[in-house]
């Protein structure tokens, strides 16, 4: 407690009050990298509220450890959480009866599962979108694959009783809207029945084997890999069956929304001309080495990365040096399980000295390849999956 006066210059009012392992928000501002225990390579995009992206070569781990794993916000962070007393409650229209869980419940009374799941912001690579798109600039490290341990959510649904008419599930969570209004949600998506049973989905309270730190959403998250990250509610309490598209808070509008057709970039679209994002698409990124790496004449350069696919598998993953006049293909490792993003490596001679390009692309299960350049301009930027791109030169 006096450390924490000192940092802040002054004594802390009702301080032996404040819960154990709490920060005061003068420190939580101060330094959001000790707060989060993220590395301080990592970038602030945002303070209200916190969004955190990586760098590329800080995301080489296989499985990607907190420290590195971007922080995504629509509301404040929740405070004095006490995970003895959470609930979770399956209510809504299409929900047989309503029914409340508690924490211990769903971990004593279901079965636990461990998946590796890619999440990725929506927006991820808004920075490249031009005319600029509203919102966080989001370049290349919204993106994370962590070890999650969970229910899933199908169990819990089907043990609270889900009717015939169920189209959609919607959440919603303890996190406080910017307004501090309490009747204000700051998001509460959701995605179709099908997608909520899958078996990947999950009610997860562990992330990499240990409990899921505040920020990514302790004591309980949804977690659907492979779709836009904001369908993966942090601390949530409440499930709602829905027997229509969920309504709720960053549903509507341009929220998480592209043209159902293509636009011209600048182009004003009616909300009725746009669709809800669904699975990512086919996307890769070259973690090692790091852009803008110096190596001598003769060496062979070894390259490294992760590529993902929303639903699908990748299916190769190539290279050019030309600046995709010609592509090499990459050897590439199978998922750990459906949804991890897959890792790719190649051995690249460079023989003359002077500036290089290394580009990388991705190719689905279903054909579909990541384009050299940005995809079509929508009115948030969301869904750019062009080529990663890094720096050498050759010395």
């Amino acid at each position: 407690m006096a450390a924490m006066a000192a940092a802040i210059g002054t004594d802390i009012v009702n301080g032996s009050l404040m819960p154990s392992a709490y920060q005061p928000l003068a420190l939580q501002q101060a330094d959001p990298f000790k707060l989060f225990n993220k590395d301080s390579e990592m970038t602030v995009l945002n303070d209200k509220p916190w969004n955190i992206e990586a760098k590329a070569h800080l995301l080489n781990d296989a499985v990607t450890p907190n420290e590195y794993m971007f922080i995504r916000n629509n509301g404040l962070i929740p405070q004095n959480i006490d995970s003895s007393a959470w609930e979770l409650t399956i209510d809504g229209e299409s929900a047989s009866n309503k029914k409340t869980y508690s924490l211990d419940d769903l971990k004593s009374r279901f079965q636990q599962y461990t998946y590796q799941l890619t999440l990725e912001c929506g927006g991820n690579g808004r920075s490249e979108f031009n005319p600029p798109a509203k919102g966080n600039q989001w370049t290349i490290g919204a993106v994370s694959c962590a070890n999650w341990t969970g229910v899933r959510l199908g169990d819990v649904l089907r043990d609270a009783g889900i009717k015939e008419d169920a189209v959609y599930i919607g959440y919603h969570a303890a996190d406080v809207h910017l307004s501090r209004d309490p009747s204000k949600e700051p998001i509460s998506r959701g995605v179709p029945i099908k997608k909520a049973l899958q078996d990947e989905t999950l009610l997860a309270f562990k992330m990499n084997g240990d409990d899921i730190p505040l920020a990514h959403g302790y004591p309980l998250r949804l977690v659907a890999g492979g779709w836009p990250a904001s369908a993966s509610g942090k601390w949530v309490n409440r499930i709602s069956i829905r027997n229509k598209e969920h309504d709720g808070a960053k549903m509507g509008g341009t929220s998480y929304r592209v043209p159902c057709e293509p636009v011209a970039p600048g182009a004003k679209v009616e909300d009725k001309d746009m669709c809800i994002i669904t699975a990512m698409p086919v996307k890769s990124l070259i973690t090692f080495p790091k852009s803008g790496a110096v190596i001598k004449k003769g060496k062979t350069l070894t390259i490294g990365g992760h590529a993902w696919a929303g639903e699908l598998e990748v299916n190769e993953v190539k290279y050019s040096v030309d600046f995709g006049s010609s592509w090499v293909s990459c050897q590439l490792s199978k998922p750990t399980n459906r949804l991890a993003w897959q890792h790719f490596s190649a051995a690249i001679p460079l023989d003359a000295t002077g500036y290089y390009e290394i580009w990388a692309k991705a190719i689905d299960s279903e054909g579909k390849a990541q384009p050299m350049v940005l995809p079509g301009w929508n009115p948030k930027g969301y869904l750019n999956n062009a080529c990663h791109r890094i720096a050498i030169k050759v010395v």
